[in-house]
């Protein structure tokens, strides 16, 4: 990961309700979640999370795709996991294996109840 792409995704989630958007989609699995449950899981004003949508959608940590007349979005594990591995790569000195062991995730294919 490039130190500009790191930089997006954390000014991306440094706002309080795009992270707890970004959470729940990580918490949602690959399938995602459509858009309406995601603001009745939040509590929020659709025009307000679309923004939000768009700017995690820039950093390039969620996908959007169409389903019938929903938009379902999906937190892309790949860029988390590139994320946190830039973040951690000289962690202990340049010796990872001092260090704890850095967790990957693997999400669990569940299927997200609407």
């Amino acid at each position: 990961m490039e130190i500009s792409d790191a930089v997006a995704a954390l000014a991306a989630l440094a706002q309080d309700n795009r992270l707890e958007v970004y959470r729940l989609l990580v918490k949602a699995g690959p399938e995602g979640m459509p858009a309406g449950s995601v603001a009745t899981a939040l509590d929020l004003a659709p025009n307000t999370l679309t923004f939000h949508f768009d700017r995690l959608r820039q950093a390039g940590l969620v996908t959007v795709r169409r389903a019938g007349r929903s938009m379902i979005y999906a937190a892309r594990y790949d860029q988390m996991n590139s994320l946190l591995s830039f973040l951690t790569e000289n962690c202990c000195g340049g010796a990872p294996e001092q260090c704890a062991p850095a967790a990957v995730c693997k999400p669990k294919r569940t299927k997200v109840t609407v």
